[in-house]
């Protein structure tokens, strides 16, 4: 089979191919697992942090994705759900332990043994791959399998990260950052919160204005004043800078979200700007958002099928998974990049 694999970590630089196309053998499943013939792949910018070492992968080299669609091809001895032929996803969630306090309550997001798809084993960006079937999820057939990659991150922990805020509608809610999980979290808070105005901060024209087109309220640069104080604010960037001015921005009794994985060292020391009065008084409070569990991914599938959302979409071939990751680097990241491998 093909894989883009994973051999070096360091910055990604400018025209640099960090990854390579190479032929692999199909993996095999173990008993509890499925193998996957998989059709698209999410590129998200937790592929980045892996790359650039922000949270590497255990053991190298490693085939990276985590937003993943693909028919099974054949199961485990003791697989009871899936069958061959079935669609199927598999989010960053590949396992945890399943006995800790934290699985025991559905949380196994916060699994000190939480292993991830793409990074502690091999992920999507193949034309196979083996999962646990307690990891997989049936797709709803609304979605392409082009459509539906996203949702598997991306959309899942926008959805986590939402509940997270503790929105109630008619609250102000803020999207810093406007790339493949921010414009999800649009369309679902546009349904769950019909009263609440949204307010998008993007360095980007392009990106402001395919936020107002999604029914944002306004539309502005990072830093930028809106127009009033937000309650809400998740912030999707890999910069600092977001934080202080989100932190500005928010009400008093406000909440922000990180959903970030890691973030960047570049503009770390604007965390000197940190004035206690202006941002954390009156009762502030920042939240980090920490992967996400299989109840997210499950409960966000249905709950995205039934508004329905559409993600906006650019396909890339597996081969040129790098172009991809590049854009994503230079920050041209309007709606979700995938990877498309064998048609569904």
């Amino acid at each position: 089979m093909q894989a883009m694999v994973l051999k070096k970590i360091g910055l990604l630089r400018e025209n640099e191919e960090r990854l390579a196309l190479e032929n692999l053998a199909v993996p095999q499943p173990a008993e509890n697992e499925l193998l996957i013939r998989v059709s698209a792949c999410g590129v998200c910018h937790t592929e980045l942090d892996e790359i650039e070492g922000r949270t590497p992968p255990p053991r190298l080299p490693v085939v990276l994705g985590h937003q993943v669609i693909g028919r099974i091809h054949t199961v485990g001895a003791k697989v009871t759900f899936f069958q061959p032929g079935d669609r199927v996803g598999v989010g960053w969630i590949f396992s945890a332990c399943g006995s800790c306090r934290f699985c025991r309550t559905g949380n196994e997001n916060l699994c000190p043994d939480f292993k991830a798809t793409g990074r502690d084993f091999h992920g999507g960006y193949a034309e196979y791959m083996t999962a646990p079937e307690s990891s997989c999820f049936a797709i709803p057939d609304i979605f392409s399998d082009i459509e539906a990659a996203p949702l598997l991150c991306a959309g899942a922990i926008g959805f986590r990260s939402l509940r997270l805020t503790g929105l109630t509608n008619g609250m102000t809610l803020g999207l810093c950052g406007f790339g493949a999980s921010a414009h999800l979290v649009l369309h679902l808070a546009r349904h769950l919160f019909p009263a609440s105005r949204i307010f998008v901060f993007a360095r980007s024209v392009n990106e402001q204005k395919f936020a107002l087109a999604l029914g944002a309220t306004w539309a502005g640069d990072i830093g930028d004043k809106p127009p009033l104080e937000i309650d809400r604010i998740i912030d999707t960037t890999p910069a600092w800078k977001p934080v202080i001015t989100s932190l500005a921005a928010l009400s008093p009794g406000g909440r922000l979200v990180i959903n970030a994985i890691r973030k960047e060292e570049a503009d770390k020391n604007v965390l000197l700007q940190l004035d206690y009065p202006a941002h954390l008084w009156q009762e502030k409070e920042i939240k980090s958002v920490a992967n996400v569990s299989r109840t997210d991914i499950r409960q966000f599938l249905e709950l995205a099928a039934a508004i329905p959302i559409r993600p906006e979409v650019r396909k890339f071939a597996l081969r040129d998974a790098n172009i991809a990751l590049a854009e994503l680097k230079a920050r041209n990241i309007r709606g979700a990049k995938v990877l498309f491998m064998h048609p569904g």
